[in-house]
């Protein structure tokens, strides 16, 4: 991180709290619980209370040591189970999404869709103007806001890297035809931006972000728009995301376009929603691949559990058969920095062990 960057976010304010509520397949009578929007007050549920291993706990506990975590959650049905930080790392910290921040991208448009200021269905160049890309006109036109939320542009996704000017936005396929992770997904917050009338942070904080007691901000670093929070920020999404879009009796995002942002959203990659990774599939392609991989993006994970996964292990893990929500925020686990590792599929293994 950059002295720069570093100095910004020390002049920001952000909330904390502590620790201890519920079982890994709740009773239905087990009332879901959110936190108040401000404040330190976080119900909790202890390991004993839900009749998990404490045995397990010292062996996770380790492991997110070992890795390079900063900052891990564990919330059963809106409860804290587990809240730990390491190396350094505080609860009152932020701390980078990268990529899994994605997900913040995918809601808000969904937002601005239901107050009817946009269409995902429609080309990208009615909110922005034609010339975005390098692209002629006619293959430029064919590219729609959903294209973006699928990955499924059809622009060139190596050769020109994260840069998002329209030189480096060439043509590689139609949209549509072609699955692959780029950076060009953040047009989106363009698009909203237009289409609201209101710069894109604003519009995130005022729809978003304070209807659920985030905190946190927008930080522009090396082409791309990444959000700086607390872990427990971070908790907060994921449990707006693991009650559909709702926060208590208010609706943030309605429930159809949660849907499709958390199933199949195209035919070529299987584990992908709008933004969101998906567990359980029969079938993947991972960033910078076009290699079809098959079985579950993490094996020893939740078959129903969608994720949003970023740089340097960077997650919010969702699980909706367990009114679970899983965060992980630190450095790279391993020397591999995509946001896929098997440092998941052995975390899950260590997380399985409280309850199995």
């Amino acid at each position: 991180m950059s002295k720069i960057i570093y100095s910004l976010l020390t002049l920001l304010l952000f909330s904390s709290c502590s620790s201890d509520s519920t079982t890994p397949t709740p009773s239905p009578t087990d009332t879901a619980y959110f936190p108040p929007l401000t404040g330190d007050v976080w119900e909790t549920k202890s390991i004993a209370n839900l009749g998990w291993k404490q045995t397990a706990v010292q062996p996770l506990l380790d492991y997110l040591a070992l890795k390079n975590s900063k900052g891990f959650i564990i919330l059963v049905n809106g409860r804290i189970v587990m809240e730990n930080y390491f190396n350094g790392h505080s609860a009152t910290t932020p701390w980078y999404w990268a990529s899994a921040g994605k997900t913040l991208t995918s809601t808000v448009t969904g937002i601005a869709q239901q107050e009817g200021l946009l269409n995902i269905n429609n080309k990208v160049s009615d909110y922005i103007g034609t010339g975005w890309t390098s692209l002629p006109l006619a293959k430029e036109n064919l590219i729609t806001n959903k294209h973006l939320l699928t990955m499924t542009s059809g622009l060139e996704d190596i050769t020109n890297g994260d840069a998002v000017d329209p030189a480096h936005l060439t043509y590689k396929a139609d949209a549509g035809t072609r699955w692959a992770y780029h950076n060009v997904y953040v047009k989106l917050q363009d698009v909203v931006a237009s289409a609201s009338g209101q710069n894109w942070p604003n519009y995130f904080n005022t729809k978003l972000r304070d209807k659920i007691g985030m905190t946190g901000t927008w930080l522009q670093v090396d082409n791309n728009s990444v959000y700086y929070s607390t872990t427990r920020s971070m908790a907060r999404f994921g449990l707006l995301m693991l009650n559909k879009g709702k926060w208590e009796n208010t609706t943030i995002l309605n429930e159809t376009y949660f849907n499709e942002a958390t199933n199949t959203s195209q035919n070529i990659n299987l584990g992908y929603g709008y933004l969101w990774w998906l567990n359980g599939k029969s079938s993947y392609h991972l960033p910078q691949s076009q290699l079809q991989l098959s079985g579950s993006i993490i094996p020893s994970g939740p078959n129903d559990m969608y994720m949003a996964l970023g740089k340097n292990d960077q997650k919010i893990y969702v699980i909706p058969s367990k009114k679970m929500v899983v965060i992980r925020m630190g450095d790279a686990a391993d020397s591999v920095n995509l946001a896929l590792s098997d440092f998941d599929d052995v975390l899950w293994q260590k997380i399985n062990a409280l309850y199995q």
